[in-house]
């Protein structure tokens, strides 16, 4: 496969929160089989490609992200089997998989963890995780001060075969999810063996969890600390992440990605500045990391412009950008762009990132506008929830396919357990059946241009290396142009913008009675 036409490069990537997708079964919780019966859905939006969060076997005490068994899938979401009829089924309309690998950490459960606790000190079994007496003169306090993501300290104290409080293990994330060691030498083969299960089992690339996490500073010595820490951010312990040794992995993993036939693909959650995420996507290492920069930045012309000019910078320029406004941790665009315009405002920037170069991942519900559902906090789901006061449920919310009520509105079949989390009322009338018939609808806007988008790509017209010279104005207009051959625009001010020169291709919205864009619009044109 040639590089420089792969198809990640350029892809419209689906994702899908597995537990809340579609539910075959009738226990209120998403499975591989309801994602099978619903593809059609992804594949009719003009999707390329599916990312599925974790699935593997799991005490779902983080919803997956707590991996017990790297190779199998969890009952919950079905069998080997359900996997292998789900990417038969990709193959055949068309779609790529991608899968979720979760390297930085494994559950209590996993195998391994479990002899390291009866180990004991000093075996074998434990240096294949961070564990380390506490300090005190009991070992009552943890072995340093690093805090997790979650909230509260990143250690956790066991009680010994013994039965004394012994050693602390190290958990970047919940107490449920132990950290590997990343300096044994036997981690990064067992992790090249997972790698190869899934590519040999039909994954055409590999999503990597926390890819700048892995590896800790030798000694794990206590941060210093400076400033207010950033909240469910790895990256503000730099002690616990982006340190170089993680590029030998991606190495690794590139030569296994590149030894398949045909290549498979590594995409990487890399939650750095721009310079930093450019070094994980050198030729020999990862294809792709995401580009959050659009996920944390302001409704702000200038904001975007400089966000969008840092990702796209360098000499040579930096792999295509996987440009991404919502996914499973944040609060969805609809709502997080205000509680009045942000419907509109999240269906412009839809359109901005279908219309720049580079791969754009959309996440499941984001083609109908769903907005963020104020979970009640006895519902609440998320591990960071109690620990953090930060819960992500309300965008985790069971995907509504149908106006009645029947089924959670279609996420199970009739007569079905109540789902995992609890659908608000009128979700019906946000669902793809209600959509399907209305032009003015998220639904159809995307399918839209989803569609010009591959043909103007199959016609050459548009590469995911264009250049883009952005402009951002006074009066709120954001202009990306692509080489003179496409043009972005985007009104995000409070007053209409006038369009520049060429052919308008799609708009968000009608135009003014004057042709000019509305606010919280976008626009693509054509010379």
């Amino acid at each position: 496969m040639d590089a420089s036409t792969a198809w990640w490069r350029e892809s419209v990537v689906y994702q899908i929160y597995p537990r809340s997708f579609a539910d075959s079964d009738g226990d209120g919780v998403g499975d591989l089989a309801g994602i099978t019966a619903r593809l059609g859905h992804v594949a009719g939006l003009g999707a390329q490609a599916v990312w599925l969060t974790p699935f593997q076997r799991s005490p779902q005490a983080d919803h997956g992200y707590d991996v017990s068994d790297y190779c199998d899938v969890d009952p919950v979401f079905g069998s080997l089997a359900d996997f292998d009829a789900f990417a038969a089924e990709a193959r055949r309309l068309g779609l790529k998989v991608i899968v979720d690998l979760v390297p930085n950490h494994c559950s209590v459960a996993h195998p391994l963890f479990r002899a390291a606790l009866a180990a004991g000190p000093g075996s074998p079994e434990r240096a294949r995780f961070h564990f380390a007496p506490g300090r005190g003169p009991d070992g009552g306090a943890p072995p340093n001060n690093w805090f997790s993501v979650f909230g509260g300290p990143a250690w956790t104290r066991v009680t010994e075969p013994d039965g004394s409080p012994g050693e602390w293990y190290l958990h970047l994330y919940a107490p449920e999810q132990p950290d590997w060691n990343w300096r044994d030498p036997r981690t990064a083969p067992f992790f090249d063996d997972v790698v190869r299960f899934w590519f040999d089992r039909g994954a055409d690339g590999l999503r990597v969890d926390v890819a700048h996490g892995l590896f800790k500073a030798e000694g794990l010595p206590d941060l210093r600390r400076t400033g207010v820490l950033e909240p469910m951010r790895l990256r503000a312990n730099p002690l616990a992440c982006d340190l170089e040794e993680v590029h030998e992995v991606y190495r690794r993993w590139r030569a296994i990605a590149d030894s398949c036939e045909p290549p498979r693909a590594l995409i990487g959650e890399v939650n750095l500045d721009p310079d930093r995420a450019g070094r994980y996507t050198r030729p020999d290492e990862l294809h792709q990391a995401f580009a959050f920069a659009f996920l944390v930045a302001p409704w702000d012309a200038e904001a975007w412009r400089a966000a969008g000019t840092a990702l796209l910078a360098g000499d040579p320029p930096k792999a295509p950008v996987t440009w991404v406004v919502d996914n499973h941790d944040v609060v969805r665009s609809a709502s997080r762009y205000g509680p009045a315009r942000g419907p509109a405002r999240a269906r412009a920037a839809l359109l901005a990132v279908l219309g720049l170069p580079g791969a754009a991942y959309l996440y499941q519900g984001q083609e109908l506008g769903l907005p963020e559902v104020d979970v009640a906090p006895e519902d609440r789901r998320d591990p960071a929830w109690p620990r953090s006061g930060v819960s992500r449920d309300g965008c985790r919310v069971p995907l509504p396919w149908r106006r009645d009520p029947v089924g959670a509105h279609g996420f199970s079949p009739p007569g079905a357990r109540p789902p995992w989390l609890p659908v608000p009322p009128g979700w019906g009338g946000l669902s793809a059946e209600a959509q399907e018939g209305d032009p003015s609808s998220p639904l159809w806007l995307c399918r839209s241009a989803v569609g010009i988008r591959r043909r103007l790509h199959a016609e050459g017209v548009l590469t995911a290396d264009d250049p883009v010279d952005w402009t951002a104005d006074g009066d709120g207009r954001l202009v990306a142009d692509r080489a003179g051959r496409f043009t972005l625009v985007l009104a995000m001010g409070d007053d209409p913008v006038r369009l520049p020169p060429g052919r308008l291709l799609l708009a968000g919205g009608p135009l003014t009675g004057d042709g000019l864009l509305p606010p919280d619009t976008a626009a693509w044109l054509l010379p």
